[in-house]
């Protein structure tokens, strides 16, 4: 089956996370650009909801609030807000089992033309991604294959934040830096490069003239304030910056060199030239971020990987 460009109502569903987030802002080009009058809406997790906001491939950004399975009342609003949206088009870009219930909650009573179509892999669904080998693609060309499976056709190609605006002139940063990233989820600790490693980087990124600017969230103050500490150059703007500031600070940095961590997708869609740090915790070649000038250093152990590897890829050695 075909998909009808013309469409009134689209829904996209991306939870997260935000290094998979960001990947999908590609195929969210190409649904708008395929279904350019249409009113499309982003179904995604809270801390992305602002962010979503400003990208110009959406009419509107719902909060997903993830209610569980015994939240009656959080499943019932959910189930009268999926059904109040009379969605012509759903797609799934999330594809695990939570968004398969959402395609059962958005069942309207079975007459013709009662069902909105849906691109997921949802058992039943109009338009099934039903590659046996999805699970085994990077997220860009999965992402490719469930659209052209859906009649979008065309590459998929990687991620523009030129979108992405505001003001960084608040951190006073001069003009040559390099990002410095070295936090992670804190429940997987085998994708963050020791932090002695990040501090002696930071240094050979002073003594080359210039200014190491680390950033993280709220959680990794520790490790910006080590690398402050023992870098009296360096910049520590962890727990300062939104996800807009991170895109807008990776498009003007020199390099940003950081563990498999949604930031580092942000600084690298934003147009940040890039060293990304994979263990075996990780597969590269599913969710590596691609740019122009992005090198990828993976390596079982990260403890393992030596600072003079890492400098090699900026020119520092």
């Amino acid at each position: 089956m075909s998909v009808d460009a013309d469409a009134k109502r689209i829904l996209i569903i991306k939870l997260g996370a935000l290094g998979d987030l960001v990947q999908s802002m590609s195929s969210a080009a190409a649904i708008r650009e395929f279904h350019r009058d249409a009113e499309i809406v982003l179904l995604t997790g809270s801390p992305y909801a602002d962010f979503a906001r400003q990208a110009p491939y959406f009419d509107d950004v719902w909060v997903d609030e993830r209610p569980g399975s015994a939240n009656f009342i959080g499943l019932l609003r959910l189930w009268r807000r999926l059904r109040r949206g009379r969605f012509d088009r759903v797609y799934d870009l999330q594809t695990r089992a939570r968004t398969t219930l959402y395609f059962w909650l958005m069942q309207r009573r079975v007459t013709l033309g009662s069902l909105p179509e849906w691109s997921g892999i949802a058992w039943g669904c109009s338009h099934p991604h039903a590659n046996p080998v999805r699970v085994t693609m990077h997220t860009l060309d999965r992402e490719a294959d469930q659209l052209r499976r859906a009649g979008i056709l065309g590459p998929i190609t990687p991620p523009d934040l030129s979108w992405v605006s505001t003001d960084v002139n608040r951190f006073a940063l001069p003009a040559d830096y390099v990002l410095l990233i070295p936090g992670s989820a804190p429940h997987r600790p085998a994708k963050r490069w020791p932090i002695d490693r990040f501090m002696e980087l930071a240094s050979r990124i002073a003594a080359a003239g210039l200014t190491p600017v680390v950033i993280g969230g709220s959680g990794e103050r520790d490790l910006g304030r080590a690398i402050a500490r023992a870098v009296l150059q360096a910049r520590d703007l962890t727990g300062a910056t939104d996800l807009a500031d991170i895109a807008v600070l990776g498009r003007g940095a020199r390099r940003a060199v950081g563990n498999d961590t949604g930031p580092m997708h942000l600084a690298v869609a934003a147009g940040a030239p890039a060293t990304v740090l994979y263990s075996r915790a990780s597969d590269p070649d599913l969710t590596a971020p691609r740019g122009k000038d992005v090198v990828i250093l993976r390596i079982d152990n990260l403890a393992d990987l030596s600072v003079d590897e890492v400098a090699r890829t900026m020119g520092l050695t």
